[in-house]
């Protein structure tokens, strides 16, 4: 899929992600390995659009999981189609029930979720387990199947062994500690916030049109409001927010009144909103 480090850079910066080092080479090496990549840090730091963007510059097909509490087998890997399996059970009232089986338990009565379409695809595919650690434990071994040797047991058909891997993207914003043995089947990148360099780079192109001077009192303030006690710092993807929010209202440099008014945008507790009004220089801005 990559030809070095600096085309993993080049190609997803000319689809508009801008990826550090770092982040380019573990990309590299999860594909010269084919090893799985978890990606975690907190939410709004890019995480899911790196696969979207490697998804894009490769061509690729993207197949996503996204994990909830809840989440199964049925939901991940595959289930049969029961309303259909009952129809071809009752039309065949005259055959022996080995016979009937046989035919019910085969692809065409098969629905095949994220897991087992990313494995089956002979096209070149992103697979993106999302918020993985929203996910019960116990989808976790469902997983271990997939990510060690790229294969999925259906128990009436056998094991679907993957002809073409998927680059395989795992995403968690550390809500719960993953275990250890899906750690060891992947390669592991922590994406946190952006140095003030390169935030402002991506507020630049994701939002066309802002000025240099505001795109910098943007950086500037929403690292400030980072290094304060919040429930929720706010994250790149409310940086953009608020600079887009700031384009539309036509400002082309912040002031107190003018950042008061729109830190809702940025910051979603109230508790957050009092104490940022509180602390927070707003004319350094």
């Amino acid at each position: 899929m990559f030809t070095s480090v600096d085309d993993v850079r080049a190609r997803l910066a000319g689809s508009g992600y801008l990826a550090s080092p770092a982040v380019a080479t573990t990309v590299f090496l999860a594909d010269r390995l084919g090893k799985p990549l978890l990606v975690e840090g907190p939410a709004g730091v890019g995480k899911t659009e790196l696969a979207k963007a490697v998804a894009q510059v490769t061509q690729a097909r993207l197949v996503r999981l996204q994990c909830y509490e809840g989440v199964d087998e049925s939901r991940a890997l595959y289930e049969w189609n029961h309303a259909k399996q009952l129809l071809r059970i009752s039309a065949g009232r005259d055959e022996t029930w080995d016979e009937t089986r046989t035919d019910i338990f085969s692809e065409e009565f098969l629905l095949p979720r994220p897991l087992l379409t990313a494995i089956r695809g002979d096209e070149p595919t992103v697979l993106l387990i999302d918020e993985t650690d929203k996910a019960d434990v116990e989808v976790e071994g469902l997983l271990l199947e997939v990510l060690s040797d790229f294969q999925i047991t259906v128990p009436e058909l056998g094991t679907v062994t993957a002809t073409r891997r998927p680059f395989v993207v795992l995403t968690s914003n550390a809500s719960r500690e993953l275990s250890e043995a899906l750690r060891r089947r992947c390669l592991f990148l922590h994406l946190g916030f952006p140095d003030e360099e390169l935030e402002r780079r991506i507020v630049r192109l994701k939002v066309p049109g802002i000025g240099a001077a505001l795109a910098e009192s943007v950086v500037r303030v929403v690292g400030a409001l980072r290094a304060m006690d919040l429930r929720k710092a706010p994250s790149v993807a409310e940086t953009i927010d608020w600079a887009r929010t700031l384009l539309a209202l036509g400002a082309d440099a912040l002031d107190e009144d003018l950042v008061r008014e729109t830190l809702g945008v940025i910051l979603k507790h109230q508790d957050d909103i009092l104490r940022a009004g509180a602390k927070l220089d707003l004319d350094a801005g």
